[in-house]
């Protein structure tokens, strides 16, 4: 009797090693993808994925805002400036920095000239 139980647990246990490596699968996958997909990929991280940081200088009705873009935009052209509305403002936001250390070094320079400036993280939208 212990003959046979040991007999049949050797083969199940022969058996079901065997089935596992007859099920065992390899395979190589390859994806051909356009060159375009990664460039995109690169570019929506870059535009609203990512915390961003900005510089508010002023706020104010649309010729102050105006002016204000204006004198900012001569004084300091290595950094893009924009005039945005929320009711009832409109408001000169500069940059996008992409740690609060790089704004807040922009912002050193930008107070000499704008002493109302501040950085600020934008909500992101959804």
């Amino acid at each position: 009797m212990k003959l046979n139980i040991l007999k049949i647990t050797l083969s199940l246990i022969l058996f079901l090693v065997l089935s596992n490596q007859l099920v065992a699968q390899e395979g190589v996958v390859t994806i051909d993808q356009d060159s375009d997909i990664t460039k995109l990929l690169e570019y929506k991280k870059d535009v609203k994925t990512v915390d961003l940081y900005k510089i508010q200088l002023d706020f104010g009705s649309r010729s102050e805002a105006e002016t204000l873009k204006r004198k900012f935009s001569n004084t300091f052209a290595q950094w893009p400036a924009e005039m945005v509305y929320e009711t009832p403002n409109y408001k000169v936001w500069v940059g996008n920095f992409s740690t609060r250390l790089e704004a807040d070094i922009a912002l050193l320079e930008i107070k000499k000239k704008f002493s109302k400036a501040m950085v600020f993280e934008p909500k992101k939208e959804d």
